[in-house]
């Protein structure tokens, strides 16, 4: 089905073991179950860790505990027969903990989660490892939310963890980095082909008071009041999508629209983007960015600024890359993104 793995397949040198694991967290400063996958090589030894951020869900039944057996996970599982242990979270929202709203692209709970699970894997039972050992040494990739997830994560564990986790490099795939660009340029046209981002975003925001304003100040009725039921984690993004619009004067109150970009009444709306947006710093750690330039979903301008602002931040251009696929959409660049981007941190 996908050619480019065979620069891939002849590293496999094991079979592999998935395991679903269960881990505390904390979410709003309440300890939560929160859950993932962990995939170990099959042959003993010690082995660096690859963490996967996987790109919107809105099933529960499609989260990476649920759903071991999609094409997607066994494409990622699969890495870790070429010598890595690989981690794929469920995200919060998802898995043991689909009873709370997940918080999409909301930035503190989705990197605390992933760390707490990158420490519970150094906490497995050693019969469960059967040889199996973890190097301090930590890889990350993503694409789309899971673009976005993996550079909070980078820079968080640069920044932030104290050395507990050695990150080699990481591999960042069409993620939104810049939220409020991203939703200007979801709201800056007639029609936006995928409201189920729209309403993700929105119903996240509110459920975990990024801003104060209320749902229906910003979405016409009865889509302000669907919001919640849309998002419990049984609907399909095709079956959002029908519930909604793409016309943006539909979707979106006459106030917001223009109120949005300086109004007071929307200032929490317009911080809470920023806050949750990731801005650029001099990193020490190999990073790539893969994006398709003819991403209809997430505007290419987000990795293009994001680059332009690692380097102004004195990242070394021999740290820091960047990849535009031609003409790739944004379904189109996920494969192109895994190959180079494992390729890439293979080759660190």
């Amino acid at each position: 089905i996908y050619p480019e793995l065979g620069q891939i397949k002849p590293l496999v040198t094991s079979s592999v073991r998935v395991y679903r694991l269960i881990y505390k967290t904390e979410v709003n400063d309440r300890e939560i179950r929160a859950s993932g996958l962990i995939c170990l090589p099959g042959n003993e030894g010690g082995y660096p860790v690859l963490c996967f951020q996987n790109g919107t869900n809105t099933e529960n039944s499609n989260a990476p505990s649920e759903f071991f057996t999609s094409p997607l996970y066994q494409m990622v599982e699969v890495v870790a027969s070429t010598g890595y242990i690989v981690v794929i979270p469920d995200y919060p929202g998802f898995g043991e903990s689909a009873a709370i709203p997940h918080p999409y692209l909301v930035k503190e709970p989705t990197v605390r989660s992933i760390t707490d699970m990158l420490y519970a894997l150094n906490e497995v039972p050693a019969e469960i490892m059967d040889g199996v050992s973890v190097l301090n040494e930590y890889n990350l990739i993503g694409y789309s939310q899971g673009g976005w997830a993996t550079l909070a994560l980078h820079k968080a564990l640069e920044l932030d963890y104290d050395n507990d986790f050695n990150l080699k490099g990481s591999v960042c795939g069409a993620g939104p980095y810049n939220m409020s660009l991203l939703f200007n340029t979801m709201i800056d046209n007639e029609y936006y082909s995928m409201p189920v981002y729209l309403g993700y975003i929105i119903n996240a925001y509110s459920a975990y008071d990024q801003f104060t304003n209320e749902v229906d100040e910003i979405l016409n009725q009865p889509y302000a009041d669907l919001l919640p039921s849309l998002y419990s984690g049984e609907l399909s993004s095709g079956e959002i999508n029908a519930e909604l619009t793409t016309s943006i004067p539909g979707l979106l109150t006459p106030g917001f629209i223009e109120g949005f970009a300086g109004s007071p009444v929307y200032a929490t709306v317009r911080e809470a983007l920023s806050e949750n947006s990731i801005t650029g710093w001099k990193t020490e750690v190999p990073l790539f960015f893969v994006h398709g330039d003819s991403d209809t979903q997430v505007d290419p301008s987000t990795t293009i600024n994001i680059y332009d602002e690692m380097i102004e931040a004195g990242t070394s251009a021999g740290i820091c890359s960047k990849e535009m696929i031609p003409g790739a959409d944004h379904g189109d660049g996920v494969v192109p993104c895994m190959v180079m981007g494992l390729i890439f941190l293979m080759n660190l």
